[in-house]
């Protein structure tokens, strides 16, 4: 058996977090909602009593994201999700305050829509931000987890922006891990990060 892809091992990862909310209503956060994925994964963790809010800046992202939640053979096993059209750095003004600091999980995948528009892609000038805000609206022992494909034109710069946000924070905050394969610099990777305090 063979290692996990770095998207499985994210969605492992958050599962693991959002399994375990000891009867509190699981509430998550997909960044980037791309093709759907990551929001219906997060959307059957959290289960009927959760709740879900996914951003893109691209409709067409949300419409895609949306048929595959429709597509789900048992809705009522879904969390509530809320779809938004904007930027990730304008998370926590979609998120109802009395939320902030209680979400489980945030997952975001870098790049751009595939079979989308390939010139439209996620930038430092937002992601950066959008990493602070997600850390602020996690609660403590929650994961935050960045996808990131450096082969792309702008995705190495991003994807170095974003190592150098994660490796400047205080282990006193957070604890941080890459899970990547050494042979491959373009190779997709992951970071995850699990808060440790307010």
């Amino acid at each position: 058996m063979g290692f996990l892809s770095v998207l499985s091992f994210a969605h492992k990862l958050v599962a693991e977090r959002l399994g375990n909310t000891a009867g509190v209503p699981a509430i998550a956060v997909d960044a980037t909602a791309g093709t759907g994925a990551d929001t219906l994964m997060l959307a059957l963790t959290a289960g009927a009593g959760g709740q879900v809010y996914s951003f893109d800046i691209q409709q067409q992202a949300l419409d895609r994201t949306q048929e595959r939640l429709a597509r789900y053979e048992h809705p009522d096993r879904l969390a509530r999700t809320e779809l938004v059209l904007d930027s990730h750095d304008r998370m926590a003004e979609h998120i109802p305050v009395e939320l902030h600091g209680r979400l489980q999980a945030v997952m975001f995948n870098l790049g751009y829509l595939p079979a989308g528009d390939t010139s439209v892609i996620t930038r430092p000038e937002s992601t950066l931000p959008a990493l602070t805000a997600s850390l602020e609206l996690l609660a403590v022992k929650g994961i935050l987890t960045i996808v990131l494909y450096p082969g792309h034109p702008g995705g190495a710069e991003e994807a170095d922006a974003v190592q150098d946000w994660a490796s400047s924070l205080p282990t006193s905050a957070a604890q941080c891990i890459v899970y990547r394969q050494l042979q491959r610099s373009d190779a997709p990777y992951l970071i995850a990060i699990e808060k440790k305090q307010v």
